[in-house]
């Protein structure tokens, strides 16, 4: 079932590597399991690729981390109630996105690799440039943030998700969400004063 997840075409430099097919008729396809699982990886994987990259999980390891969280949905997917598909996929790409990087920090393996996204389309090469180098600022304060932060900024700062969803995506209390998001805030705020006041110099 997730090998029919593989992509039609190439991905550019910038995008995620997991795409879908074209879907089947609905008379085909209406109600099974793999069509749930379809949906939900066609409507979230990029949200769930873009918040892997954020956590400052390697590009080697992005993809990975996004096939474990389509076999983590298949596996449980029974128990995941309509409505919260995004949430249970974002949840459990930011457990197997810690869980990557720790590994790979035991193995003495850090990466300072520019977060990849995808640009504008219709910029001219002056912009592309300007925004890879925003992107790339922007990834090196992100990581200064502890991880348990950084996920929380993540989510409400560039995934826009509120407290409460946030809270439920990452089974935390909502009072430890805002203590969290505040902390990171003025971390990040600090880090990136600092980081202009280099360039500065």
């Amino acid at each position: 079932m997730i090998d029919s997840l593989a992509p039609h075409h190439p991905p550019t430099l910038d995008e995620p590597r997991i795409e879908l097919p074209s879907r089947r008729a609905p008379a085909q396809r209406r109600g099974t399991r793999e069509d749930r699982l379809r949906d939900m990886v066609s409507e979230h994987h990029r949200s769930v690729w873009l918040f892997v990259r954020r956590l400052g999980v390697h590009s080697g390891d992005v993809d990975d981390v996004v096939q474990e969280v389509i076999l983590v949905a298949a596996r449980k997917l029974d128990r995941i109630e309509p409505g919260k598909e995004k949430s249970f996929m974002m949840g459990t790409a930011y457990r197997v996105a810690s869980d990557t990087r720790r590994r790979r920090e035991r193995r003495g393996e850090v990466s300072d690799e520019v977060l990849a996204e995808t640009v504008d389309p219709q910029a001219g090469p002056e912009e592309i440039v300007a925004q890879r180098h925003t992107r790339a600022a922007l990834d090196r304060v992100l990581d200064g943030l502890p991880p348990a932060m950084r996920g929380v900024f993540v989510l409400y700062e560039l995934d826009g998700l509120t407290k409460a969803e946030i809270a439920d995506t990452l089974s935390l209390p909502v009072g430890t969400v805002a203590s969290r998001l505040r902390r990171a805030r003025d971390l990040f705020l600090e880090r990136a004063k600092r980081a202009e006041q280099r360039r500065a110099l």
